[in-house]
């Protein structure tokens, strides 16, 4: 992984971009997690042109971010699994750089691995009586990952990354 000047700078322009969109809520439900304006996709977008290296760091520092933004903490390892492991696992979408929207949903499935583990260890407990605590966690991580995750697979397949990232020699603003 070659972290030079431009590569920082296009992983913190999506940080900032993802942790702006995560602000704009569309839908938060009760027991936790939401769905927002596409805030997975800048991620997506770095992970799919860098690679998995650098979608994973975008990703972690998102989690961190979000972590400050809107802290839920019951014990560190929640923490790992919830911001650093969840958000870092967006960039398994960079092991997928052919298929955009293949790239999106294994980064989609990599986050809710980590929000279903945690959710299975620390928050099961809130599970109706005599609902297992393995389905509750998937139902509820399940429903606003698979829908943020559906709403990032439909912009990504519109948006032209090739526009967006010029192969080299291009230049920004050349046709």
């Amino acid at each position: 992984m070659r972290l030079d000047t431009r590569v920082l700078t296009h992983v913190a322009l999506a940080v900032a971009l993802a942790a702006v969109l995560s602000l704009v809520v569309l839908w938060r439900f009760p027991q936790g997690g939401m769905v927002t304006l596409g805030s997975m996709i800048p991620i997506f977008v770095v992970a799919i042109h860098y690679g998995p290296a650098v979608g994973i760091l975008a990703g972690v520092l998102l989690g961190l971010i979000t972590m400050i933004l809107d802290p839920f903490f019951v014990h560190p390892a929640q923490v790992f699994l919830d911001y650093i492991f969840a958000f870092g696992a967006l960039g398994l979408a960079g092991f997928v750089r052919g298929n955009k929207v293949l790239a999106t949903l294994v980064g989609g499935l990599g986050r809710f691995s980590g929000h279903f583990l945690s959710g299975v260890v620390f928050f099961g407990m809130y599970a109706p009586e005599g609902m297992n605590p393995w389905v509750y966690s998937a139902a509820l991580n399940g429903t606003y990952l698979g829908i943020e995750t559906g709403i990032a697979a439909v912009i990504i397949a519109l948006l032209p990354l090739h526009r967006i990232f010029p192969t080299r020699g291009q230049h920004y603003g050349s046709r």
